[in-house]
């Protein structure tokens, strides 16, 4: 069966829900495929976006300019990225949440993972998270009557004698091709994240010797196979990045991952433990961050990456009970906050000792023994921290003086929670410019072949910015919005 359009978008995560929800207020027609039988994809899952400008940022007496973000930014970055994408996204941003609220997305406020000093008051939080916003955009989408083809992964690129790309052969659930003509294409599957054979190719951090398991904090069902960066390359696109991932840890050695993260209360709570600042020590026993950040995932990543990929998280029962009755010291995410009581932490310990990613004992010897630590070693460390705790100052790595928290030597018991790296998104793909089409090895834009979302490379040096809160979302959500408008202009 084959069908003319204006733009056949492939993906129906949250760049491809927003540029075909764009293209129906354009004027344009659109189809719309997804290769799952739903559409979201890892659009159901972030908490918040991205926004600069906003009318609720505005509300709020907020004054973070795109200026101060693209400075930071940069700084982040070395200047090893695409600066002018980056100022493109950053610029659309504010108008995209806006746009986003005017659909009915309610903003329920500013967080951020930094003290405020630090924070640029970028990440809005969307009411009912990712899932609520995938269900809202598509809504709006069906009202429209944007056709919205599930399992219907597109399979090859048209491309004419011109080198133009010209639509897509796609396969139906029942396996028929479906042929669909239309004046562009844009690519939005999402990067390559459950792609074991391109990790392996592309990314070191998975297949470095020595290193201890890299964990994919995914959905369980996920069809981000990095089927539009290989459909880019059938079609000459050039590739930038392809080595970065949006590290994010640590994360209890415990699969899948995202049931930390989306899971049983007695889970978030169990990884909201692990990321507490009371001890953290490598393999050796020694210290190797500020525990006081645990909060800051990119930069845990790569502390944990230069340590073999392993850490313990080492607290006794004065600490476990505190976390019990008055909540934890800092957050993890939005997920477990401090003032947050963790009444199911207590049943966390006993499943992860179960499962052997937590460990109890009555003296720190055989705690020490129990994960492989020289116990003379990880009593030394404790006794270091508490000589801080002491001084209130931290001289190895300066956390704050209201996290140095002293350790009871003589009474157990003692836990140890096993945290290993995870990364939750690819952030290598196609090389774009600011109108989101692709470039050649050239750097010439590909006629008709516009990419978006984590299928873009070139927007991150070695991690994840956290610094520029939500940018992984924004970044898909702007995109989608740019790439029509650039079609749109093209074809007045």
């Amino acid at each position: 069966m084959d069908h003319e359009t204006d733009i056949v978008i492939a993906g129906g995560g949250l760049s491809g829900l927003s540029a075909a929800l764009t293209a129906a207020e354009y004027g344009l027609r659109a189809i719309l495929l997804e290769k799952m039988p739903f559409p979201g994809g890892a659009g159901l899952f972030p908490e918040g976006s991205l926004g600069i400008g906003t009318r609720y940022q505005n509300q709020k007496g907020i004054t973070t300019t795109t200026d101060q973000v693209f400075a930071r930014v940069m700084e982040f970055h070395h200047w090893r990225c695409n600066a002018s994408v980056i100022r493109a996204l950053l610029n659309e941003s504010g108008e995209t949440i806006d746009w986003l609220v005017d659909h009915g997305v309610r903003i329920e406020g500013i967080r951020t993972m930094f003290p405020p000093e630090k924070s640029l008051q970028v990440w809005h939080i969307f009411e009912g998270r990712g899932a609520r916003l995938v269900k809202i955009l598509s809504g709006h989408i069906k009202e429209r009557g944007v056709p919205l083809l599930t399992k219907t992964p597109a399979k090859k690129l048209l491309v004419d004698g011109r080198g133009a790309v010209t639509g897509v052969d796609a396969v139906d659930a029942d396996g028929h091709t479906i042929r669909i003509t239309g004046r562009a294409v844009i690519i939005a599957t999402g990067g390559f994240a459950s792609n074991k054979e391109m990790l392996k190719k592309y990314v070191p951090d998975v297949s470095t010797p020595g290193m201890a398991k890299l964990m994919y904090r995914g959905p369980a069902v996920d069809g981000r196979m990095g089927d539009g960066i290989n459909l880019a390359l059938s079609a000459g696109a050039a590739l930038a990045g392809m080595g970065t991932l949006a590290g994010n840890s640590p994360y209890l050695d415990n699969e899948p991952a995202i049931r930390q993260f989306s899971g049983p209360n007695h889970m978030k709570q169990m990884r909201c433990a692990l990321s507490q600042p009371f001890l953290w020590v490598n393999k050796h026993g020694d210290r190797f961050y500020n525990e006081s950040f645990g909060s800051v995932f990119s930069d845990v990543y790569n502390a944990m990456t230069a340590n073999g990929g392993l850490m313990w998280s080492i607290f006794d029962d004065a600490m476990r009970r505190s976390m019990v009755d008055n909540g934890p010291l800092t957050p993890f995410n939005a997920i477990v906050v401090p003032g947050q009581k963790m009444t199911a932490l207590d049943e966390g310990i006993e499943k992860g000792i179960a499962s052997g990613f937590a460990f109890k004992a009555d003296t720190i010897e055989e705690l020490a023994g129990k994960i492989g630590i020289r116990p003379q070693k990880l009593r030394e460390t404790i006794e270091t921290v508490n000589r801080y705790a002491d001084g209130k100052h931290d001289p190895d790595f300066s956390r704050r003086p209201e996290h140095l928290v002293k350790f009871d030597t003589m009474q157990g018991p003692y836990y140890a929670l096993k945290g290993l790296r995870a990364f939750f998104l690819t952030l290598g793909g196609v090389q774009v410019n600011t109108r989101m089409q692709a470039l050649d090895e050239k750097g010439e834009a590909i006629p008709g072949l516009y990419v978006t979302g984590q299928d873009m490379g070139g927007l991150y040096d070695s991690t994840y910015d956290l610094l520029a809160e939500g940018s992984a979302s924004s970044f898909a959500l702007s995109s989608g919005r740019i790439a029509v408008k650039s079609i749109k202009e093209a074809t007045r």
